[in-house]
């Protein structure tokens, strides 16, 4: 980080300079410490420039010139999350700074960045990439200036942007620039987008494919799926039922398609006309998650202007092998000793945490995991998790013998995954488990069970908390995991996430209905007791989501306070580029189905004053609400809602504040004394928040606990 440590290393100059807008932590929830490392043991020499001054280039400068490229980044949060809320009011603190002390990177980090470096030193390569990055890659709306933006490609004018699971790529680059390639003529490598002339294709024998072909924005017409045999060549075969050789002909075809992929791309509508159309820019989104299956996606174009954006196909999954190898590098663990000790509440709370795994199959629609990692679980093995561990309990100063978080972007889909390989190539579903959990989709919790055990049982280790929010739809799967989650690892509280009780909207994000959050409910309580604690569980809820009508949020207060949840904090939902509830937001079209002029109408909470009402209601306890709402059930003829009894929201005046009610819906009967029995937890008269809200641990919550800390929940 420094060119006296580069003197105490006899270096002369860095081969890579990482920079990056967080603080430098060299621990693997942090990406620039993971890519670091993982250059490091491939035998360059990396720099650190952390969070520096942009108003100038002398920062920039701090270690000279390196002799192969900058990589730039915005940090383990999208730039414009981490600096304002839903609301967009900009935030009081920035967990990945020194002291949590706002205000330590400019707004849109990447490209301040990469215009700092290109002007410091003209003609050097620029890389970007992280979260920011990835989920900027192609035309994207931007909550926080409500219109459509342009890639950040043209933009930083960097030479290429690495998305998702960077390590494999980014690797490859670095080692054929070193051989002296020019970075202009790699153009090969999975994960990565470049500019090129409009038109331009890898080799004559690639064809284009015009995305309206997919999912034309007009009348809604059936379109073959490319990725499946028509079914006339079956029906041809004398009549007769399926047979191995119509079986032979289908998996034939099947990989003549996929080879046809792999020599294809997808043109999207321009940047020009989605920025104007919200029907384009709907079907482009829809055409793009439909292609993000690194079995069968194509690359895909989309002009800017008078150039084009480029984005070759996802990057491959990493194996286990490669995770465990990531995850075995020598990193400090500690942020770097430049800091004096001074408080970082980002690594303050990982310090003690282990990533298992990455990736997420759920496809919420409000989250941004998938749209980076990927849909396809990748995990590591138990002896890689085991020694970190180990090495937590051995090295990290201040350890007490409690691990915070065995998890990830989910706590329970540790080494989940398609139990047909085949089926996994080809699939195009946005969702494993929605709108039901995929027949393919092995659910057995056995392997993560026995990792909890043997976690438990290691030396000097007192107790394994799981931080990580877990998918209780795949949970309810496997009774014995959740008996063996609540009977050792819950510390009195478990963060779940129901987002809402109404069809409609669940509809919209690709959830559960609320039913399986009740079946869920009563397996924790019930093992609960058997356990002898009194645990509670944390549910989160979303407002203001779009498809979500005031009726929807009034049916969701009247079930808070029917199971007497009174959350302290709320979170109202943030438009995050790339997020498919995003597209809802912007263009009032569900690019879940296909997209025309004429197709479903999406009505979304865009004004303060509705955005205020629906947060509202999911705080109908807090006096300051009560007048708002008083108002709504008036002129909506539901004043029977206004009263003191138990089954009305609000009072009918504004009196001194009532007693709380129980802020977790516990396993207690009803009339049951508050106190706990003798030898159960005293937790519930100590209570914390029910929810955490629009602050850094609402939206993308525990991003800096994730794999390499680029994959972010979006609309939390």
């Amino acid at each position: 980080m420094s060119k006296k440590e580069m003197e105490t290393l006899g270096w002369d100059a860095c081969d890579i300079i990482i920079v990056s807008g967080d603080a430098y932590i060299d621990h693997p929830s942090f990406g620039a410490a993971i890519i670091g490392r993982v250059l490091e043991a491939q035998g360059f020499k990396v720099g650190i420039i952390a969070q520096p001054d942009w108003k100038s280039v002398h920062d920039f400068r701090t270690l000279g010139r390196p002799k192969l490229y900058f990589g730039v980044t915005s940090g383990n949060m999208d730039s414009m999350v981490n600096r304002y809320t839903a609301e967009r009011k900009i935030r009081s603190d920035d967990a990945y700074t020194p002291g949590g002390v706002a205000g330590k990177r400019p707004d849109r980090a990447l490209l301040v960045y990469a215009q700092r470096v290109k002007e410091a030193y003209p003609g050097i390569p620029v890389v970007i990439g992280s979260i920011e990055a990835s989920l900027r890659r192609v035309a994207h709306y931007d909550y926080w200036s409500d219109k459509v933006r342009r890639s950040v490609l043209p933009d930083s004018k960097a030479d290429l942007l690495v998305y998702g699971n960077a390590e494999r790529a980014i690797v490859e680059l670095s080692h054929r620039l070193a051989a002296g390639e020019k970075i202009e003529s790699i153009r090969n490598l999975r994960g990565t987008a470049f500019m090129v002339p409009k038109g331009w294709k890898p080799a004559e024998e690639w064809s284009e494919v015009d995305s309206s072909r997919l999912d034309t924005p007009g009348p809604v017409r059936k379109h073959p799926n490319p990725y499946y045999p028509e079914q006339e060549p079956c029906q041809a075969i004398a009549g007769r039922q399926k047979s191995d050789t119509t079986q032979a002909v289908r998996e034939s075809r099947i990989s003549l398609r996929l080879k046809a992929n792999g020599q294809s791309v997808v043109r999207l509508p321009s940047f020009e006309q989605v920025k104007d159309d919200p029907v384009l820019y709907a079907h482009a989104s829809r055409v793009m998650h439909l292609e993000s299956n690194p079995g069968n996606a194509r690359a895909l174009v989309q002009a800017h202007g008078e150039r084009d954006v480029w984005l070759n196909p996802p990057p491959l999954p990493l194996t286990m092998e490669e995770m465990d190898g990531v995850y075995g590098l020598p990193y400090a663990r500690a942020p770097h000793p430049a800091y004096r000790g001074e408080r970082i509440p980002a690594w303050e709370m990982i310090r003690f945490s282990v990533n298992i795994m990455r990736g997420c199959f759920g496809g919420c629609t409000f989250c941004s995991i998938t749209e980076h990692e990927g849909r396809i679980i990748q995990s590591r093995s138990e002896p890689s998790i085991l020694r970190e561990i180990e090495e937590i309990r051995d090295h990290v100063e201040g350890f007490t013998g409690v691990i915070s978080d065995l998890g990830g972007p989910s706590a329970n889909m540790y080494r989940l995954g398609c139990k047909n390989e085949k089926a996994q190539q080809v699939c195009r579903r946005l969702s494993c488990v929605y709108p039901e959990i995929c027949k393919n989709l092995d659910t057995d919790h056995g392997k993560l069970i026995s990792l909890y055990r043997k976690a438990r049982a290691l030396p000097g280790i007192r107790k394994i908390l799981i931080g990580s929010g877990v998918r209780y739809d795949l949970a309810v799967r496997s009774p014995e995991y959740i008996r063996e989650l609540v009977t050792h690892h819950v510390g009195g509280l478990l963060k779940i996430a129901p987002e809402h009780t109404e069809p409609n909207v669940l509809s919209k994000m690709m959830k559960p209905g609320i039913g399986t959050y009740d079946a869920f409910k009563k397996l924790f309580d019930r093992y609960s007791r058997e356990a002898g604690k009194e645990q509670y569980l944390v549910p989160y809820f979303i407002a203001a989501h779009p498809g979500a009508t005031d009726e929807d949020m009034l049916n969701l207060a009247l079930w808070l306070k029917k199971n007497r949840f009174r959350p302290d904090q709320v979170q109202t939902f943030m438009p995050t580029p790339m997020a498919i509830a995003s597209t809802m937001y912007h263009t009032g079209k569900n690019p879940l189905e296909p997209v025309s002029r004429d197709s479903e109408r999406v009505e979304t909470a865009k004004k303060g004053q509705v955005r205020r009402l629906h947060k509202a209601f999911l705080r109908y306890h807090d006096p300051e609400n009560w007048q708002l709402l008083r108002e709504w059930l008036r002129r909506h003829g539901r004043s029977d809602l206004i009263g003191n009894g138990p089954g009305q929201l609000v009072p009918a005046w504004k009196s001194a504040p009532v007693p709380l009610m129980d802020r977790f819906a516990s396993s207690r009967k009803p009339g049951q004394s508050k106190r706990a029995e003798p030898g159960k937890n005293k937790l519930a008269a100590q209570s914390p928040r029910a929810q955490q809200g629009d602050g850094k641990k609402g939206q993308f919550a525990g991003a800096s606990r994730h794999r390499k800390g680029f994959s972010v929940r979006s609309g939390r």
